[in-house]
């Protein structure tokens, strides 16, 4: 049994809904899709705070800790943990708001990923200061 939590008190990243063309034959939401998810949440911080353009450079780690179903809300809560000379690297916690028996929130996902800033030929380049 999940262990029932609630959002984090701020808006998230990215929120979406599963859909019924992101499961699998079991009726849980394909992996891939969370990790697509994922790294598209952790862009936006990463881009932000490189001005500009970014590439996953790495997934550091990624814990499925439980399914999602059709009709879960999704919310992406994403932030930037290190800064370096080239790369940033962001944390991703995933939450499941289950409205189909009531409403039940727990936190489904968690990763790391890592990213290069990018420069206008696609080289890495320097991380503006704050």
């Amino acid at each position: 049994m999940a262990t029932e939590t609630t959002l984090p008190d701020r808006q998230p990243t990215l929120r979406v809904v599963a859909m019924p063309n992101d499961v699998n034959l079991l009726g849980s939401v394909f992996g891939g899709w969370i990790m697509s998810q994922v790294d598209i949440a952790a862009s936006i911080p990463a881009i932000r705070r490189a001005r500009g353009r970014v590439a996953t450079r790495a997934v550091n780690s990624f814990e499925f800790r439980e399914p999602l179903f059709v009709g879960d809300v999704v919310s992406f809560y994403s932030d930037v943990v290190k800064v370096g000379r080239t790369s940033i690297t962001v944390d991703v916690a995933v939450f499941a708001e289950r409205l189909r028996s009531g409403y039940q929130c727990i936190r489904v996902t968690q990763a790391q990923l890592t990213f290069v800033a990018l420069g206008d030929a696609g080289e890495p380049r320097p991380i503006p200061a704050e």
